[in-house]
């Protein structure tokens, strides 16, 4: 049976049996002599670039470990929410998901600052490099490891991101009260308010439904997202914002992974920094020619005229976000001050 077609219910009765096994083992390096289950359990949508990286990146780990990990790959939700992958790479019921710093919004706000919160946050994908490939990011997986019990091995990203809409929005007036959908964390809700939308929090996957449904007028994404999920058949104007780039941590659970012989971590941790740098170059190279498709297909793009006006409309997010901790504080100013090469 291909492992895309593992049922949710099964699933969960093998997650208690292997949770339930490990306790009473203490850590996955006694099991070194079997197979170590390691299920990689993201929402991404099938077909992304991300997507196509973990496909690549569980398969190398399966084949350069001779099977002694057995990397399964169960994207665009099959496990669960976006919040339910999250929490299940905390506890280790799955091994490893991805999603943006900006997640730990609650635990550690200075985490979440490198996940692109507050918006407006990253300049250009040199910016987002010198952040996240440099000593910030190292501080960001350690801090994460210290607060979540989750290690962040690598970044993976889906780019900046734009907002989608039923109705066409050029100027920061044509964004009022439009009911748009929002991750279900308090910075993005707080975001739209400040640019006179009406945020909806909603899980990931339910947006084609609220499109359809009219729960929701718009969403904002990536452009990979979009095409993948099919949300412009719902809603066709494209407004080009750049408001949030989005980087996807790779986060592994800290206990499974301090638990891996030694040779089998150092061939797990190499494939992801292989993988990922490669997903972070097809990701951008690829950006331009997904948008061109969504356009044959229908997408009616528009550039927001008066950007400097969302911007300043939104600026005051970063002494709010400042004021949350002293760390908060200094780690938007260390990304701030990495804007300028």
């Amino acid at each position: 049976m291909s492992k895309f077609a593992v049922s949710r219910r099964a699933f969960l009765k093998t997650t208690v049996g292997v949770a339930g096994a490990m306790s009473a083992l203490g850590a996955p390096a006694v099991l070194a002599q079997q197979k170590i289950l390691c299920r990689m359990a993201h929402s991404e949508a099938i077909g992304s670039p991300l997507t196509l990286a973990f496909e690549k990146w569980a398969k190398t780990v399966t084949e350069k470990t001779g099977g002694k990990i057995d990397a399964q790959h169960f994207p665009a939700s099959q496990l669960g929410s976006y919040t339910q992958l999250i929490e299940g790479s905390r506890i280790g019921t799955i091994q490893v998901t991805c999603g943006g710093p900006d997640t730990e919004e609650a635990v550690a706000p200075e985490i979440a600052a490198a996940g692109g919160a507050p918006g407006f946050i990253f300049v250009d994908e040199a910016h987002v490099d010198r952040v996240l490939q440099g000593p910030v990011g190292q501080e960001v997986s350690k801090i994460a490891r210290a607060k979540t019990g989750v290690d962040f091995i690598d970044y993976g990203e889906v780019g900046f991101r734009h907002l989608l809409s039923k109705r066409p929005v050029e100027q920061l007036s044509e964004l009022k009260g439009l009911k748009i959908r929002v991750p279900e964390l308090r910075i993005w809700v707080d975001f739209w308010k400040k640019l006179g939308a009406n945020p909806t929090p909603l899980p990931y996957a339910e947006q084609y439904n609220a499109l359809s449904t009219g729960v929701i007028d718009g969403l904002e994404a990536d452009v990979f997202s979009i095409k993948g999920f099919k949300w412009a058949e719902q809603a066709p104007h494209f407004t080009v914002t750049s408001h949030w780039f989005l980087p996807k941590a790779i986060r592994v659970n800290a206990r499974w992974l301090d638990g891996l012989p030694a040779e089998l971590k150092t061939v797990f941790l190499a494939s992801a920094k292989e993988a990922f740098a490669e997903q972070r170059k097809q990701n951008r190279a690829n950006a331009d020619a997904t948008l061109g498709e969504l356009k044959k297909g229908g997408l009616i793009v528009h550039q927001a005229k008066d950007l400097p006006k969302w911007r300043e409309a939104t600026a005051s997010q970063f002494d709010e976000w400042s004021a949350k901790s002293p760390a908060a504080k200094e780690m938007v100013a260390k990304i701030r001050a990495l804007a300028k090469a």
